[in-house]
């Protein structure tokens, strides 16, 4: 496996997979109108370049035999999406394409959040999480992440509640 970080040079790759990976994993419980609303708004091409030049913004692209199989974005400082701790790092996505999900790809792009976080001397690392997201839920509750509070997400014009997950690190 290979990480590599992400650039402008792969802002196509980028929206590609999230649309892919988002679609994947919300489609059924969710309208189409709300779920292509909220694809328009959080990657069209502008709003992912603009996360990108982000200096407090990171993606990493996993590859696995030369083939990309998802990717980690990670938030410091002003571009986490609420202000939950201080000193923290926000885990904002881990985007697994479908078929390589449950081989470990998740698991390892968690461990290298947590890596980095570390080296930047992060207390605390967190994340929502759509509370109807068994999966998800029990991946992260088992890797010493707990449920702490609680907010609104808008999937097109449904208003949805994610459970913040917070990690201490030592």
């Amino acid at each position: 496996m290979e990480i590599k970080k992400a650039a402008l040079a792969d802002l196509m790759l980028l929206q590609e997979i999230s649309i892919e990976t988002f679609t994947d994993t919300f489609k059924e419980q969710n309208t189409e109108e709300d779920l292509n609303q909220y694809l328009e708004r959080a990657y069209n091409l502008e709003q992912l370049k603009k996360e990108l030049a982000n200096k407090n913004s990171a993606f990493f692209f996993l590859l696995d035999n030369k083939e990309t199989v998802g990717y980690l974005k990670l938030n410091v400082e002003d571009a986490q999406t609420e202000s939950i701790a201080e000193n923290a790092m926000e885990i904002e996505r881990i985007y697994i394409r479908k078929n390589y999900k449950r081989k470990g790809y998740g698991k390892f792009l968690l461990e290298q959040a947590e890596r980095l976080a570390q080296k930047e001397k992060k207390k605390v690392m967190w994340l929502g999480v759509w509370e109807e997201n068994s999966a998800a839920l029990a991946f992260y509750t088992a890797r010493e992440f707990v449920h702490t509070s609680s907010h609104s997400f808008f999937m097109g014009e449904d208003e949805q509640t994610d459970f913040i997950l917070t990690k201490r690190l030592i």
